[in-house]
């Protein structure tokens, strides 16, 4: 073979595989998202994780998006199914639904939580606010936390504990600030979503339980828990008769809210990311959406990637003399 021949094989060769990778450029160039689409969700099924994505997922196949898959992928308080989307190709076609915490407080909790968000993430848009509560068994003799309180102080000299589906979250920092600040021991119980702690809360394994309020709605409604009281300064509309946390002398929780947002691998190419933040925001607009999620106690909040971004960094900053002082460290 010639050496012309050779040089111009090869050149035929370079050109097939610039012909091949076209698709993929002309699908983040033209402003679609990719189809399919999968949201990660790092908790189980039911929960305020699943029934936000679920609800994204339904309306923007509504808006033309494709096939929109919600995977479950549960453990580590999230970051079993955060890791997992950041070891995925980086071309957008598999995103996370990120519970604020992981973004806000586990990176100064947890030595190693196995991830960077600044290097490893990049924010697409934030989807909703999260007001939180702590509930009990419908059965329990305490109506709120000022008489959980009290009850754990009479007849559990040896402590209590509280079920929360993530270590290392506003709740569990919450709780711990209660202990130092009331001297009471409640300990934290970890578990791998919403849906098996608050059935363990329900039938009093765990006497109290704190996650999303969104969460806690539908055992709530059917008379199996109660609220005893709500995160943040000013009660819900949804729950007007519920006390804040503050209100009943407990401030740890006044900043024990939190947000969901969508993530997705940082390598991912700016006009994928675009075509997602818009496709997000979008969906966020639409009013069935708003009620729907309103109704469980989910506030839709969207906001860009930039701003979810800052939102992310700020929140970081006031977390963490708080993190400081509780002295928390954990593997």
């Amino acid at each position: 073979m010639s050496k012309f021949s050779a040089v111009y094989r090869r050149t035929l060769t370079c050109i097939a595989a610039s012909l091949m990778a076209l698709p993929l450029v002309a699908q983040a160039a033209d402003g679609k998202i990719p189809d399919p689409l999968t949201i990660v969700v790092g908790y189980a099924p039911g929960g305020a994780a699943d029934l936000t994505a679920r609800a994204y997922a339904e309306q923007l196949r509504k808006d033309g998006a494709g096939t929109v898959i919600v995977e479950n992928r549960t453990g580590a308080s999230g970051r079993i199914g955060l890791n997992y989307v950041k070891d995925s190709a980086p071309n957008g076609s598999r995103v996370y639904l990120m519970a604020s915490p992981l973004m806000t407080i586990f990176p100064l909790t947890y030595k190693d939580p196995g991830y960077d968000t600044k290097k490893d993430f990049r924010a697409i848009a934030t989807l909703v606010d999260i007001p939180t509560a702590i509930s009990a068994g419908a059965d329990q003799p305490f109506n709120d936390m000022k008489g959980f309180v009290e009850w754990v102080k009479t007849t559990q000299p040896k402590g209590s504990s509280m079920g929360v589906a993530t270590l290392g979250s506003s709740g569990h920092l919450g709780i711990l600030a209660v202990n130092t600040n009331h001297n009471l021991k409640i300990e934290p119980v970890a578990y791998r979503g919403a849906s098996p702690m608050l059935i363990d809360v329900a039938s009093g394994v765990v006497p109290i339980g704190w996650d999303a309020v969104a969460s806690m709605m539908s055992l709530n409604q059917a008379g199996k828990i109660k609220f005893l009281g709500v995160s943040g300064t000013k009660r819900l509309d949804t729950l007007p008769d519920v006390k804040t946390l503050s209100e009943q002398g407990f401030p740890e929780f006044e900043a024990a809210t939190s947000f969901y947002a969508i993530v997705a691998p940082s390598k991912i190419p700016d006009a994928t990311a675009a075509a997602l933040e818009a496709a997000f925001m979008k969906a966020s607009a639409n009013e069935e959406l708003k009620k729907q999620l309103g109704e469980k106690g989910l506030l839709v909040a969207p906001a860009n990637g930039a701003d979810t971004a800052k939102r992310g960094a700020a929140e970081l900053e006031t977390w963490r003399p708080v993190v400081k002082r509780a002295g928390i460290q954990m593997d």
